[in-house]
C-alpha cells in the first residue's frame, strides 16, 4: 500500500479489495469462479472486493485461491528468535572440523621406529647403505 494512503480501517479495506479485484480480473476469473475455487460464497467475494468487513478466514481462502498465500510473510513477517536465543543457537554451531581423531589405539601405531634428527643409520632410511661406491648413484 502507498505510504500516502490514509490509514483508516475503511481505506485499508477498500485498497485491499481493489487490489484483489484487479488480480482476479488479470487472471480472467469471474467472482463466481473465484468464490468456488476459494470455497466461499460469491457474496463474500463481492464484500471483500468492495472493502466491506468479512471474516479473516474468508480473506485467507480468497488469498489462497489467488495464489498469494506466500505473500503473507511480507504482510506479517515470521517472528525472529530473541537475541539470547540467537546466541544459544550460534554457540552450538561448529566453527572448525576436527579432522582425524588424535586418539590412537595400540594397533594404529606404525611398525617402524620414528626418525629423529641426527639419526643417519641405514636402518632409519629404509635402504641399505652402499659403502663400496663413493660417487652418487646414476653416474658411472
Amino acid at each position: 500500500m502507498k505510504s500516502s494512503m490514509p490509514t483508516t480501517d475503511a481505506a485499508v479495506l477498500a485498497e485491499l479489495g481493489a487490489r484483489m479485484a484487479h488480480l482476479r480480473l488479470q487472471r480472467n476469473l469471474t467472482q463466481e469462479q473465484l468464490a468456488r475455487e476459494a470455497g466461499v460464497s460469491k457474496r463474500t467475494v463481492i464484500r471483500l472486493e468492495n472493502g466491506e468487513s468479512s471474516q479473516f478466514t474468508n480473506l485467507i481462502r480468497v488469498v489462497r485461491a489467488l495464489g498469494l498465500l506466500g505473500n503473507l510473510d511480507a504482510f506479517v513477517p515470521p517472528p525472529l528468535p530473541s537475541p539470547l536465543a540467537q546466541l544459544r543457537l550460534h554457540a552450538k554451531e561448529r566453527r572448525r572440523a576436527s579432522g582425524e581423531s588424535k586418539k590412537r589405539g595400540p594397533s594404529s601405531k606404525p611398525a617402524t621406529a620414528e626418525w629423529t634428527w641426527g639419526d643417519e643409520s641405514p636402518k632409519s632410511r629404509g635402504a641399505p647403505k652402499d659403502e663400496t661406491r663413493d660417487e652418487p648413484r646414476g653416474q658411472p
